[in-house]
């Protein structure tokens, strides 16, 4: 038996732990708030401190990015650490995200550093309206996110950001990327994973859809395959460049033949929770066997599936569960507002049946708690 510590105690974690148990592998995470290593599918279970997880570990990884640095740098002293710290704070740091895609050449969205009032007045020098700006730091699900759409807003932004700014509790100084906002046609990301002998597996690319700044919906079908040749290509171009181990997620913004970088995500990826029974292996899996140098599985598209996000609701009707090839994974969580709770993965034999019973599908959810999902599937196959 292997046995693997996760920094992080959420629902990654716990799906993690889920895709190791068939294949005699212990998963055990530590949990950043109490500082206890814990069971992630049975959280009551506690083994301990950091230093108890580590010494019983034979592989260190994360589920998330935002994690102290100091607990980073004492799994990395372990050298049981994957992906490295290196590569776990890039993805936690917008400022050295941006510098690692220009080191690798690849696009994305024109933008200016902030971490001064200097450097925010130089904005509309450099940029043009309407931009977005998102914290260097911690930002994710829609949070640490400002827009500007005329010059008259800046007075305003400036005391909310700066204010943010302040107010930081991260070990690290906090800064703001304002990025020029781009007229993009729809939103991807690919998933895929690269393993500690440098053999890399890329998921299909999946379009994605968002509702007030968090994931509501992902679907992958057949990609368009010049599309996926290039976005492969900058997943082999960053994974070899952060000599990177695991699985790892970069979402594009697509503009007509091309794909602009919007930020990458070292770990497991929620628009790649389809891969559960949209795949042979599952992104979870192919984690595992990459950090533990396992070969890596089948990452091809094997039925045309689609993921919808539970967020804020403890229960959905039963009968969603008549629909063949619908299955729903809860989280354990207790219920609050905003919070991702579970996902429904829904499977086709083909993109026609997958479009049925996603309408199906749609008809029995919440319209409230589930805008998003009628009027994307309505879309998507119009």
């Amino acid at each position: 038996m292997k046995n693997v510590l996760v920094l992080g105690a959420g629902q990654l974690a716990r799906m993690i732990s889920l895709a190791g148990t068939p294949l005699n592998i212990d998963v055990k995470a530590f949990d950043v708030r109490t500082n206890k290593v814990i069971n992630p599918v049975y959280p009551q279970h506690i083994y301990g401190e950091l230093a108890d997880g580590i010494n019983s570990a034979d592989v260190i990884t994360a589920e998330f990015e935002h994690i102290a640095h100091d607990v980073l740098t004492q799994c990395e002293t372990s050298e049981k650490l994957y992906p490295s710290s290196c590569a776990i704070k890039t993805g936690g740091d917008r400022r050295l995200e941006k510098k690692l895609l220009s080191s690798c050449n690849i696009p994305n969205a024109k933008h200016v550093v902030i971490e001064s009032k200097e450097d925010f007045d130089s904005v509309l020098t450099k940029l043009s309206l309407p931009v977005i700006f998102k914290s260097a730091l911690e930002g994710y699900d829609g949070k640490g996110q400002w827009r500007m759409k005329s010059a008259e807003q800046a007075t305003q932004l400036w005391v909310e950001m700066s204010a943010f700014i302040k107010n930081s509790t991260s070990s690290v100084p906090q800064g703001i990327i304002a990025e020029q906002m781009v007229p993009f046609d729809r939103e991807v990301s690919l998933v895929g994973a690269r393993s500690t002998t440098g053999e890399i597996a890329v998921y299909p690319l999946t379009e994605n859809h968002h509702d007030n700044g968090i994931l509501s919906i992902s679907i992958a079908t057949k990609p368009v395959q010049a599309l996926q040749e290039k976005a492969s290509a900058v997943f082999k171009a960053l994974a070899e460049e952060l000599n990177y181990v695991g699985t790892l997620a970069i979402e594009f913004f697509q503009i007509g033949g091309d794909l602009l970088v919007n930020e990458i995500a070292p770990r497991v990826h929620n628009s790649g929770h389809w891969t559960q029974q949209g795949a042979e292996t599952c992104q979870f899996e192919n984690h595992l066997r990459a950090i533990l140098g396992l070969p890596l599985g089948n990452t091809e598209l094997i039925r045309p599936s689609a993921m919808i996000n539970i967020i804020g609701e403890d229960r959905i009707t039963e009968a969603v569960m008549a629909i063949p090839s619908v299955n729903v994974h809860w989280y354990g969580k207790e219920k609050r507002v905003g919070r991702k709770m579970g996902h429904i993965n829904v499977s086709g034999e083909n993109e026609e049946q997958l479009s049925v019973r996603l309408h199906l599908l749609a008809d029995l959810l919440s319209p409230v708690a589930f805008s998003e999902v009628k009027p994307f599937t309505l879309q998507y196959f119009k």
